[in-house]
């Protein structure tokens, strides 16, 4: 039996071994030369451009190493900040935003002892494209999770073909391409001869290592374009800039009802604020939410006949309740006139808004000499009485809070100028461009950290080796510089991970 067993664990191993396949506790690893031949094309063609290509890659690494130094450190006094005035707003304003440890890419290294040394294993970062963006391990829902992997494998293929790509072209050996998995994770690596990479001047070395961070770069910035072109490019088949498209509401939104929105419906208004596409609307209900609400004008005669006694009492928070809690369609308002400025009225909102131009004080009615008042709904705190827009629809009137309102309808800018086009595929396309240009932007920032098993380790050590030769003549001082910086470096993300992960789940 043991012997059987000892024959079947062999098998098993020469079978992963064809197939280039290694596993491990959470960890799933394929490496294959089958896209050698390509990567020496790629490696091979045009030499002078690649030549420059990668001269400007290295200034950029250079660069960015200093850069994320500044960022991280940035990123950390706010994080501080943030901890010491328990202010929620600065978080909005903070470039990186830590959120899950992600396995990513892996520049590896042939050695003849210890066989393969991961140098980028870790992502604990991701940069904020944009205010109203999705993040990962924070807000990120169920269904954009094919977004994030995606993004994260294209990121990490794209950073590993540079560093292949680089060494050819330095006449470094090219020993093979893989892909892996950790625990969930995927992510990619290319296999290099380490006595190729010592041979080579530091400057050489230098346009290998910092090949990587320059094409996740490039991914960003190409994946920006298209997302900025994206109007001008789907223009044969949507128009934009008549409002945003009502793309999916969820079941248990405020918005969904037969008086509510459907898919396929245009919100044109939010009140009286114009929505010409998401962002406007994103705007329109910041706005509605920083502000008071707004008021409605109503003839002193139709607010005499609409009107009913109520009682009147106060609410917990302060406010005033005038309407009785089973009704549906009542709503009390507050008003004023000359002799009393706190004077409260149920009517049916409808009714009363319908036809009705926004207003802030009974000033804004004075139309035609016809008294009028200017009623406000009396709601709780945050909550706001909204008029959506949706031609030819009836108006929707959503009473609750903005945000409940923004996070539970999903829009598109994109209008399909046929039937038959789908009005989920601009919307496909803009969610993958923001988490390519979020991602790969993270994984070019934090490789570029002089940080142990980061790409920063090995520009910073070909970085003083280029530059510092003439001024520290002794290598091992020169080592010892290195090791001061790495030292302080990973300090520096540890300690933004830390704190990261503890403001993430603290609240």
């Amino acid at each position: 039996v043991l012997q059987s067993s000892n024959s079947l664990k062999a098998s098993y191993e020469d079978w992963l071994l064809t197939y280039g396949l290694s596993v491990s506790p959470f960890h799933l690893r394929w490496q294959t030369a089958l896209f050698n031949r390509q990567f020496y094309n790629w490696g091979r063609w045009k030499p002078k451009f690649l030549y420059l290509w990668f001269s400007v890659g290295m200034v950029f690494g250079i660069v960015a190493m200093f850069g994320s130094v500044i960022l991280l450190g940035k990123t950390l006094l706010q994080t501080l900040t943030q901890m010491l005035t328990e202010a929620p707003k600065a978080q909005n304003d903070r470039m990186l935003q830590v959120v899950v440890s992600v396995p990513s890419s892996g520049l590896c290294l042939r050695t003849n002892k210890f066989g393969f040394v991961p140098l980028v294993f870790l992502l604990c970062f991701v940069l904020l494209s944009c205010p109203h963006q999705q993040v990962p391990g924070v807000n990120l829902p169920i269904s954009q999770l094919t977004y994030f992997f995606s993004a994260i494998l294209i990121s990490g293929v794209i950073h590993e073909v540079g560093h292949g790509v680089a060494a050819i072209r330095e006449q470094v050996r090219f020993n093979g391409f893989g892909i892996f998995i950790f625990i969930v994770y995927p992510g990619a690596f290319v296999d290099l001869f380490t006595t190729h990479l010592q041979l080579i001047s530091p400057v050489q070395q230098l346009r290998i290592f910092c090949a990587g961070v320059w094409h996740n770069f490039v991914l960003g910035v190409a994946s920006f374009m298209v997302l900025f072109l994206l109007p001008a490019i789907l223009f044969p088949f949507y128009y934009t800039g008549v409002g945003a498209l009502v793309t999916e509401v969820a079941e248990d939104s405020p918005a969904n009802g037969p008086r509510g929105l459907f898919v396929g419906d245009l919100v044109t208004n939010l009140q009286d604020c114009p929505v010409y596409n998401v962002e406007d609307w994103n705007s329109c209900l910041g706005d509605i939410s920083e502000k008071s609400q707004v008021g409605y004008c109503v003839s002193a005669a139709t607010l005499q006949q609409l009107s009913f006694p109520a009682r009147v009492y106060r609410r917990l928070d302060g406010t005033v309740e005038c309407c009785s809690n089973n009704s549906l369609t009542d709503i009390c308002f507050s008003y004023s006139n000359k002799l009393d400025s706190h004077l409260y009225a149920c009517l049916p909102a409808r009714k009363v808004i319908e036809a009705s131009k926004v207003c802030r004080t009974n000033m804004d009615c004075h139309k035609d000499f016809v008294p009028s008042f200017c009623v406000t709904p009396s709601l709780e705190n945050q909550t706001r009485l909204i008029r959506v827009k949706h031609p030819p629809h009836i108006d929707m009137l959503y009473v609750g809070h903005p945000l409940h309102l923004q996070y539970t309808v999903s829009l598109s800018s994109f209008v399909p100028r046929q039937n038959f086009l789908s009005i989920d595929l601009p919307v496909v396309i803009e969610t993958f461009c923001k988490y390519l240009i979020s991602l790969s932007g993270a994984l070019a920032v934090i490789n570029a950290v002089p940080c142990f098993a980061l790409d920063g380790q090995w520009i910073l050590n070909s970085f003083l080796e280029a530059t510092l030769s003439s001024l520290i003549v002794e290598k091992q001082n020169r080592e010892l510089v290195g090791f001061l910086i790495l030292l302080a470096g990973s300090a520096l993300l540890a300690a933004n991970v830390a704190l990261g992960l503890w403001m993430v789940t603290a609240r």
